[in-house]
């Protein structure tokens, strides 16, 4: 069976944690998409971690980890992730890596600092990890793959032509006297080839053998429905698709394969980078669920840059989820609003004196105002609670509020970081 698990809005939803978990049922756990830009962070018995490119399932024994050829693959970044992991006594896992997956370049990280610069007060809050870039030069089609570095007369021809246009471009763009060297950048690629030779393979076959042999797999999306080029708040979007139709390109699969879409949404609202984001809320309000999010509060993994805080947005999730194709929706971080006396919901959007549920385009987003319900709170903690009639009765209908309201089942509740600290409905 071929499930997904992705995000139902800005991203940082939580997903890692419900990878995790459902790693323990799967045999693969692919990453199609995305690249070092976000991270899942992770609690288990070897201690806290954000992965950025490694698939959560390199915690657990047996599972093959496939980095697909969708995945924006930053050599440095995956190495040194898992040298870390290594570091700290995680065994090492069963890595397979696409032979068709393209390469975040050196001189991609540098023209995402560059324009960011140069976008000043305008820019798009990246996270300077070259993933716009990267994904510019894949459909300019003068992206380097996995497979070029085994190719040495291919790959300094390649490289002699991009740092030909690359370099005019920082000159007379960027108005920089940085310079790209075409032989030291086949030195530091070529470097990674011992590394990458018994890891390095088609995934496309490997993942079609394996729905044929009826093995569990579970695709791991990144970031959330809400940050896709298509159909999220453009221009503050990424780069790839993270909706798990996408899947089906990225890792090589046929689409009628994935039946399980598992859609992870937080109980309240964040966000990292610019865009508007309509149930917002800042100041001390802000802060003080800040502090309470997470483990250890809403920073960002990669950039650890604090998050823009909400309440929960019931017609963005709704959105969210209605893209990914959801069958199920897991909801996490409940226990964090245990502090509260009420509790905020965004039911609709008022645009131009009109209410509307409907998700809208981006420059009537930019004029939204939030409508709200308000639910009495629970006040006490949730954590160590297993079954679903156990929750206070205020919780229960903050959650059967949201699900009528996003009209999705909630099947699954996190109400703790640890991978156990889950609620099955």
């Amino acid at each position: 069976m071929v499930r997904a698990i992705v995000g139902g809005n800005w991203g940082d939803e939580g997903k890692g944690k419900m990878t995790d978990l459902l790693g323990g049922q799967s045999d693969v756990i692919v990453r199609y998409q995305g690249g070092a830009n976000a991270g899942h962070t992770i609690i288990n018995e070897y201690g806290k971690f954000a992965l950025h490119l490694l698939p959560s399932g390199v915690f657990r024994a047996g599972v093959t980890n496939v980095i697909a050829q969708g995945v924006a693959l930053n050599l440095a970044a995956l190495f040194a992730e898992l040298d870390g992991l290594l570091a700290r006594g995680v065994p090492q896992p069963t890595l397979l890596i696409s032979d068709r997956a393209q390469i975040v370049m050196p001189y991609h990280v540098l023209f995402d600092r560059l324009e960011e610069e140069r976008l000043g007060g305008k820019s798009f809050g990246s996270t300077k990890s070259g993933i716009a870039p990267f994904y510019s030069d894949k459909y300019l089609k003068i992206g380097i793959q996995v497979c070029d570095l085994f190719d040495d007369e291919g790959l300094r021809d390649k490289l002699r032509a991009v740092c030909e246009v690359k370099n005019s471009m920082i000159r007379s763009v960027y108005n920089s006297s940085e310079t790209l060297d075409p032989a030291q950048l086949f030195d530091e690629l070529t470097a990674y080839r011992t590394r990458l030779a018994p890891i390095v393979g088609d995934v496309a076959v490997f993942l079609n053998k394996a729905i044929r042999e009826d093995r569990e797999i579970l695709l791991e999306g990144q970031l959330g429905a809400l940050k896709d080029p298509d159909n999220g708040i453009y221009p503050f979007t990424t780069s790839s698709s993270p909706l798990a139709g996408f899947a089906s390109v990225g890792a090589g699969i046929p689409p009628h394969a994935i039946r399980q879409v598992i859609t992870v949404v937080k109980a309240y609202s964040s966000a990292v980078g610019a865009g508007a984001f309509v149930s917002e809320i800042f100041g001390d309000e802000a802060q003080a669920l800040r502090e309470r999010g997470g483990d250890g509060g809403e920073y960002g993994a990669t950039t650890g840059r604090p998050r823009r805080m909400g309440w929960f947005d019931a017609v963005a999730t709704k959105y969210g989820c209605m893209l990914q194709g959801t069958t199920d929706v897991a909801l996490s971080l409940v226990d964090v609003l245990g502090y509260l006396d009420k509790i905020p919901v965004c039911i609709g959007y008022e645009v131009d004196g009109k209410v509307t549920t409907d998700f809208p385009v981006t420059p009537l987003l930019n004029r939204a105002k939030p409508v709200y319900a308000y639910l009495d709170g629970w006040k006490c903690d949730l954590r160590g609670i297993r079954r679903y009639e156990d929750l206070p009765e205020n919780a229960r209908r903050y959650i059967e509020f949201i699900e009528a309201h996003i009209e999705y089942p909630v099947t699954m509740i996190s109400n703790g970081p640890k991978r156990d600290e889950v609620i099955y409905r």
